[in-house]
């Protein structure tokens, strides 16, 4: 970091370190928001904007090559008049990351003309010609932009350290994606009444990427399609550098067909759950008393200073008192045999966890109830306890489809056809990738500090998307051109300013 921007940093950090000095006790005398008298103005020379941390997202994206790979690869437009496919597919990474939440968000970005200024543009699309752009996917274009962000991310991976490769952890689900439009081409009704899409998304574990996005209707099983996308999911993470992959999935996902293909390759294990059908029930029913060990789960987290009463549980207290069913897990067993299914040829682990639970009512203890979860493996070296560990850490992937969800706004169907909305998906899930990227871009700097740095790092990769924006994007920043340069300058500050202009400084490098 520049040693100008680190003493002005540090100094704005002692100043409101003292601001927030708990002994100093003036002014307590009335309310700390004091403000009166206040007017607005428009400024004349002086020209800002409140989101001055997108600069640093166009700079990486210059710097990984991602404008360039697109322009090359992606042909939808006959002319450029005035735009090219970077401009379209930026245009709708930039709104997510910008806050914006629709398409109709895209038409304060036009309009404004200091943010137009602070990416070099002399216009950018509106919220119909945008739209447009979606229409004029197909299936082929989609896949073609998909290997575009794989071919980035090959690039971003490869300045990462050694152990970043030791193995790739790709999770696979499914998510709907309701709609109440009526006239949404490829729309269709899902098992639990909603209409919409059910896209199919395949991440990286590792850095909360998105490998892969296919959208689908809604009436489609969670697992069609899956395995093709498996397949160049794997070819990615080995072509990137990954030693190992490791294939994870619910129960929809344990795709037997396909399974001693996966197996035939020495670098990939797979971990699916394993519908609990009578066969491997009667299985796990006729197993010996010693074939079975307590499952020991570990604490969430360890407890630095004091461990903190636990508060009443309301919820309980309810379903006690209104005599709702209630289920009370009181033990957790596990166990493991071989199983070989229908559609293999190859014998693989299963290990399964019986569940203890008491059901109750009110205060009353009705009967105990028993039930199993399998979980089919190639991994044998591994404690069952491990596998089943892993299995549950898969889980992550529900916070991720959230995030693309509630705050990307990835997951919607704004346009009129499957295609078209599938388009959508993807560029918008862009700003997610940018976001890891964004992250795996922050330079460990080897010596005393390169500790905290990697732990900078974790941190910035396991942020919620708004806390990201918010710490990140929402930078409010004159923008000023002097001598050749397009300067941004801050006009506040957070904690996290440090980490920032540590990636300016590698971005600059």
């Amino acid at each position: 970091m520049n040693p100008i921007i680190r003493r002005k940093v540090a100094n704005r950090k002692r100043r409101l370190d003292r601001r927030l000095d708990k002994t100093d006790l003036r002014g307590c005398a009335r309310p700390m928001f004091t403000a009166g008298n206040i007017h607005y103005e428009i400024a004349d020379r002086t020209r800002g904007i409140a989101v001055g941390g997108i600069g640093t997202f166009h700079a990486l994206a210059r710097r990984i090559g991602l404008i360039d790979a697109i322009d090359q690869r992606l042909h939808l437009l006959k002319i450029h008049l005035p735009f090219h496919e970077s401009d379209h597919v930026l245009n709708f990474a930039y709104n997510a990351l910008c806050d914006g939440t629709c398409l109709q968000d895209l038409e304060l970005r036009r309009n404004d003309e200091v943010f137009l200024d602070a990416l070099g543009a002399r216009r950018i699309p509106d919220p119909t010609t945008a739209g447009d752009f979606c229409r004029r996917f197909r299936r082929a274009d989609i896949d073609t932009l998909l290997d575009v962000f794989d071919d980035v991310r090959v690039r971003v991976w490869a300045g990462q350290p050694d152990a970043f490769f030791a193995q790739a952890r790709i999770d696979m689900d499914g998510t709907l994606v309701g709609t109440t439009g009526q006239c949404k081409q490829g729309m269709d009704i899902a098992y639990e009444g909603t209409w919409g899409y059910h896209p199919l998304v395949l991440s990286l574990a590792n850095t909360g990427e998105v490998l892969r996005l296919v959208n689908r209707p809604g009436n489609r099983p969670s697992h069609e399609g899956a395995a093709e996308q498996v397949d160049r999911a794997l070819a990615v993470c080995f072509r990137g550098g990954f030693r190992r992959v490791l294939l994870r999935g619910d129960t929809d996902f344990s795709q037997t067909e396909h399974l001693d293909r996966w197996n035939a390759d020495p670098r990939v294990r797979f971990l699916f759950g394993f519908d609990a059908g009578a066969k491997v029930k009667g299985l796990a029913e006729d197993l010996p008393a010693l074939a079975w060990s307590r499952l020991e789960r570990p604490a969430r987290y360890a407890v630095r200073t004091q461990p903190r009463r636990r508060p009443d549980n309301v919820k309980e207290g309810i379903v006690v008192a209104r005599e709702f069913d209630n289920l009370r897990l009181l033990s957790e067993d596990v166990a493991e045999f071989n199983y070989r299914p229908t559609a293999c040829r190859q014998t693989y682990r299963m290990v399964v966890v019986r569940k203890n639970l008491s059901v109750e009512k009110g205060e009353r203890v009705l009967f105990d109830d028993v039930r199993y979860f399998f979980y089919l493996t190639n991994d044998w070296v591994s404690e069952a306890a491990e596998v089943v560990f892993g299995a549950n850490d898969r889980c992550h992937q529900e916070n991720l489809l959230a995030q693309l969800h509630g705050g990307v706004r990835a997951l919607q169907a704004p346009v009129d056809s499957l295609e078209s909305n599938w388009a959508y998906m993807v560029m918008t899930a862009l700003a997610w990738n940018l976001k890891a990227w964004w992250a795996l871009s922050l330079p460990e700097t080897p010596g005393r500090w390169q500790e905290r740095h990697r732990e900078e790092k974790r941190r910035v990769l396991g942020m919620e998307f708004k806390t990201f924006v918010n710490a990140f994007v929402l930078l409010p920043c004159q923008i000023v051109r002097t001598a050749g340069k397009l300067v941004y300058r801050l006009l506040g500050g957070n904690p996290y300013q440090g980490i920032f202009f540590r990636l300016v400084a590698a971005l600059r490098c």
